[in-house]
């Protein structure tokens, strides 16, 4: 229950931080700010400050930033707009310059591409433990009949050859296997097998060697920088498959996950240790941003295309165009989380 809320908490700060985001840059140019909330609606407290309103929400999951006239237009409502006295206009989102809602637009993804980098050089500075994970199971073997399973971090070695060593010194004995699974420490019993076909153990598991010392401060930085751009390039390649499976295929991807997946990791995670939690929100973090700069309506990067189209043809895409645009990629958004939450939750049950 504790990973629970701690991920929940990450979660949010990392899409707060996204909102906030565009919340400063708004505020450097002095935009009208019509309200600024932690969580969503429904609302649970609200105070009015200058032309803001500040509201605390009962959904605990992030919050939101409206920018005065940044949807009248897509809503329907460019007349109103255009009939605002021109000292007004200068504060509303449509009348800016291209390249200042470009700042606004792109500055929650920037926001969670250096939250990312941050938190994962801050895992390079501090280090990690060393840990030796359970990569996978091969059928039929004693790991498998003992009901060791892919994630289990095995106890009393630091190194895989250690491990093999000990199993293979061991072989026909029954041994008794320590691991920490869901960061709950268990044990189970099982025999090395004494003959072994080739690319076959004593005891049939894969083992990944986790955990690395700490680096200087300054090297943790650069190497998370070179860090978070191998993970963003991974992230494109994620999506490219993602819809390159919807299209041919008509079916989701192996491997990708939705909220209640993302949930299942954390907690695997968490039960590592705090500091792979925190490794794995700079993951997340990362992916935000990437999926959020992906030229699709509804998404920010989508936005940013517009703009770009605005400035090509040189006039505004018309707002009947915008909209439809917009709703039918949040429509898509929706179907997909949908999807994906469903394959996760049959998953995981």
């Amino acid at each position: 229950m504790l990973i629970f809320f701690l991920v929940l908490i990450g979660l949010s700060l990392l899409i707060l931080a996204h909102e906030a985001s565009h919340f400063a840059a708004a505020r450097w140019f002095q935009l009208k700010i019509e309200e600024f909330g932690l969580g969503f609606p429904p609302r649970l407290w609200a105070k009015r400050k200058g032309e803001t309103e500040y509201s605390v929400n009962w959904l605990p999951f992030g919050g939101f930033v409206k920018i005065a006239g940044e949807n009248d237009r897509i809503q329907g409502d460019a007349g109103a707009l255009h009939n605002l006295p021109a000292a007004e206009r200068r504060k509303y989102f449509p009348f800016q310059p291209a390249w200042k809602r470009s700042v606004v637009i792109l500055a929650g993804v920037t926001a969670n591409f250096i939250a990312g980098w941050l938190l994962l050089s801050a895992v390079l500075w501090l280090g990690t433990p060393q840990l030796l994970l359970v990569g996978g199971v091969q059928p039929g073997s004693p790991a498998a009949q003992a009901d060791l399973r892919a994630g289990d971090v095995l106890q009393g070695f630091s190194q895989a050859q250690d491990f093999i060593d000990f199993t293979g010194r061991n072989r026909g004995q029954q041994l008794t296997i320590h691991f920490q699974r869901d960061g709950e420490d268990r044990s189970v019993s099982l025999t090395p097998r004494v003959v072994t076909a080739p690319g076959e153990g004593a005891v049939g598991i894969l083992i990944d060697e986790a955990g690395a010392p700490s680096r200087p401060f300054l090297a943790a930085l650069k190497d998370g920088l070179i860090e978070t751009w191998q993970i963003t390039k991974l992230v494109v390649a994620g999506f490219a498959t993602l819809v390159g499976s919807l299209v041919r295929h008509g079916q989701l991807a192996a491997g990708i996950s939705g909220p209640v997946g993302i949930f299942a990791v954390a907690e695997r995670t968490g039960g590592m240790g705090l500091i792979y939690l925190l490794q794995l929100f700079g993951l997340i973090s990362v992916n935000l941003a990437v999926i959020n700069l992906i030229p699709f309506p509804a998404l920010d990067g989508g936005r940013f295309l517009f703009i770009l189209v605005e400035k090509i043809k040189g006039s505004p895409i018309p707002y009947k165009v915008e909209a439809w645009a917009n709703g039918i990629g949040f429509a898509l958004l929706i179907l997909l989380l949908v999807a994906l939450t469903v394959r996760d939750v049959s998953q995981w049950l």
